[in-house]
């Protein structure tokens, strides 16, 4: 008894834009799938749309998809450069009738798609050269080549989430394959594409549903094996209207500009239209072992940026500091103009991150808690530090330096012996050490003020606090 091979999975997006969020999750629930099964999880790139695709784009999405850790199997594959291809096929669906040539010019489908709106009529190709030969007329005039639909039945989408959907093939016209121009369209490149690709599993939008019930019948015309269907429910905006760019960033690159990790990208995406019982926090690892295709919800998936930042925060708290500092290394090295950290800031930042990571939702925050730690020297305050050093905190700030001087500059030490100046000055703890840590830090608040004294050590500190006293 033969083996039924390992699913063959693509992710196929047009480099017309960014790697959108939506386009991130299909390209994460087809990598899911391969790598719970062994199989395959490949890259093309579909590019036939030479106007609007872009080099630009096309690195956006291999970009985010790098980011996202959703490596492919093989090189990535260029629809554009299969085109001779795409033509022979076509050609040879002509030659065995099962496609035809349209001499129909623009104002003539114009005028027709006219005709049928005034007559109330859906708005699709008459195939009015469906069983026409071209006459003396036609000889050397543009044509299309458009396939010899079924006009009568129903094509049935067998669809792992929607279940069988049904479309009556009378509502199917006779979908051109290639342009005038001889350029194959989507629907014969994609088609053709995951056959020769040996595509078994086609995961991807619920928005080319439609689609799939035309490409049937270009699949069963072309003798090709129709691949498992799964189309994913849309994700829609927090007030359950189509996700668009007011309810936020649609584009991967720009959560990852706004501080979140890989890891809760995957884990947030997976929660988006897929479920494994009431269980909201799982890992990469966790998600490939427990993956499946009957867990995915057939309802449209909500943003929700509340559960993000929430999540987004467990996954900074449970990485470990020496993979955070490298996550904040690159963070910031994707700014404009680009930061570069020292060793001496990477090695404090390290130092520091039990503390920094426990107050961070996101790699933004972690970064303003931890810029004090970057650079050299007396510190800029912003409003909020710059409210804790009026003239008498300043003053008490000069007069506590002698005794913090004194100590050996261990945390501890320093602590103890910040407290024993406050009683000896008839202070409050807090009214020492929050003077302290906004000219040591510039801010209001910081990680454990004796433990970043004792870190950024005695020299680097002075120089920091007398900067502001009195």
């Amino acid at each position: 008894m033969s083996q039924n091979p390992k699913p063959v999975l693509r992710f196929a997006p047009s480099p017309t834009g960014m790697l959108h969020i939506g386009g991130a999750r299909t390209a994460f629930f087809n990598w899911l799938y391969a790598r719970n099964t062994g199989g395959s999880f490949l890259l093309r790139i579909e590019d036939t749309d030479r106007e609007r695709s872009t080099p630009e784009a096309v690195q956006a999405i291999l970009n985010g998809m790098t980011w996202m850790g959703l490596n492919w199997d093989g090189e990535v594959v260029y629809q554009f450069a299969r085109a001779a291809r795409h033509r022979e096929v076509a050609e040879k669906l002509l030659a065995e009738g099962k496609a035809y040539r349209c001499y129909a010019t623009g104002e003539e489908l114009t005028a027709m798609r006219e005709e049928q709106k005034a007559a109330g009529k859906s708005m699709r190709y008459d195939g009015r050269w469906r069983d026409r030969a071209p006459g003396p007329d036609e000889k050397d005039k543009p044509s299309v080549v458009r396939l010899k639909a079924r006009q009568d039945g129903e094509t049935i989408v067998h669809d792992k989430v929607l279940g069988d959907v049904r479309f009556e093939n009378s509502q199917l016209d006779d979908m051109v394959l290639l342009r005038s121009d001889g350029n194959p369209t989507y629907m014969l490149a994609v088609v053709l594409d995951d056959a020769d690709m040996g595509v078994t599993h086609v995961i991807r939008g619920a928005d080319h549903l439609n689609n799939a019930a035309r490409q049937l019948q270009l699949i069963e015309a072309m003798g090709a094996a129709v691949p498992v269907y799964c189309h994913l429910p849309l994700i829609n905006g927090p007030d359950g209207a189509k996700l668009s760019k007011r309810h936020g960033a649609l584009a991967v690159e720009a959560y990852r500009d706004m501080g979140y990790l890989p890891e809760t990208m995957r884990n947030y995406l997976l929660r988006l239209g897929w479920s494994h019982g009431d269980d909201e926090i799982i890992p990469t690892a966790q998600a490939i072992e427990w993956f499946n295709l009957d867990s995915i919800g057939k309802s449209a998936a909500r943003m929700d940026y509340k559960k993000l930042d929430n999540l987004n925060g467990h996954y900074i708290r449970e990485t470990a500091n020496d993979v955070l500092v490298a996550e904040v290394t690159a963070f910031l090295a994707r700014e404009t103009p680009p930061r570069i950290l020292s060793m001496t800031a990477r090695q404090r930042l390290e130092s520091a991150m039990t503390s920094l990571k426990e107050r961070a939702k996101t790699l933004v925050e972690l970064v303003q808690g931890a810029e004090f730690l970057f650079t050299d020297g007396p510190r800029s305050l912003d409003a909020s530090a710059d409210k804790l050093l009026p003239p008498e905190a300043r003053a008490a700030l000069a007069q506590a330096l002698p005794a913090l001087e004194a100590t050996d500059w261990s945390g501890p030490a320093l602590e103890a012996a910040a407290r024993n100046f406050a009683e000896s000055a008839g202070l409050k703890l807090g009214q020492v050490a929050q003077p302290l840590r906004a000219a040591l830090t510039g801010k209001a608040s910081s990680p454990p003020l004796f433990e970043m004294l004792a870190l950024l050590g005695r020299e680097e500190s002075l120089t920091r606090l007398m900067a502001y006293t009195a």
